[in-house]
């Protein structure tokens, strides 16, 4: 496939981590209704709170618990608190369900504006239109099993999951699904409509297994200016099926 090397930037893929873009036959997470009551412990690793109790009762989300997560899930930076989406707790209990966890660290939850923006200059994986924003995703950290319940969580199909091995978490939330891979070196992975695009360690980009032609690309840029240009042409090549 001939790739147009027209002038690119990161954006587009971003858009994909923060669900705001969304390619051809990527899926719509369509949640399912948890059993009730829900139960769930969890624990804050900055402010060491923590919260165990139900949150939904055979009525729904319960108004008075969903206040206290609220101010749980606060951004502790600004101290400012959002409604929390209960898809993205029901993501997460499923997850912790499926692989005997008893308690989750959540290591970040929702975000002021201010703080994504002075967290996307330092940390590259950090979209400018996170679901953090909207109180929709959680960085969640499990002593034991971690990689186990990344791959669960994908399983289930309830919306967006990266995977962060080197700085040992998981990120959930309630959009769209997708799956990315983001390692210390810059981007690792990015997984669409179940291919993995990803480099090696000579700076070849690899796709199931093979490495496809154009050549190395040795700097974080030029590896986001490749993926771009995958993704778009992948774009334009289903537009016209």
């Amino acid at each position: 496939m001939n790739i147009d090397d027209s002038k690119i930037n990161r954006r587009l893929l971003l858009g994909i981590i923060a669900g705001t873009v969304v390619l051809p036959n990527i899926a719509r997470a369509v949640p399912l209704p948890p059993p009730s009551p829900q139960r769930i412990h969890l624990v804050n690793a900055h402010t060491n709170e923590v919260f165990d109790g139900v949150y939904r009762n055979q009525d729904g989300p319960i108004p008075t618990v969903m206040t206290d997560l609220s101010e749980f899930f606060r951004d502790f930076h600004a101290d400012q608190t959002h409604v929390m989406d209960v898809e993205v707790l029901d993501f997460l209990t499923t997850i912790m369900a499926a692989t005997g966890q008893t308690s989750a660290t959540i290591l970040s939850a929702y975000r002021t504006p201010e703080t994504n923006a002075a967290l996307a200059k330092t940390n590259f994986g950090v979209a400018e239109n996170s679901q953090h924003l909207y109180g929709r995703a959680l960085d969640v950290y499990f002593e034991n099993d971690l990689e186990k319940s990344m791959q669960a969580a994908r399983k289930l199909q309830r919306g967006g999951v990266g995977w962060y091995p080197h700085s040992h978490f998981m990120h959930i939330d309630s959009g769209p699904v997708r799956n990315w891979d983001l390692e210390e070196s810059g981007f690792g992975a990015l997984l669409l409509a179940g291919r993995r695009v990803h480099f090696n360690d000579k700076g070849e980009l690899v796709s199931n297994g093979h490495v496809l032609r154009g050549g190395r690309f040795t700097t974080v840029r030029q590896r986001l200016s490749r993926l771009r240009q995958l993704a778009h042409a992948e774009f334009k090549q289903r537009k016209r099926l």
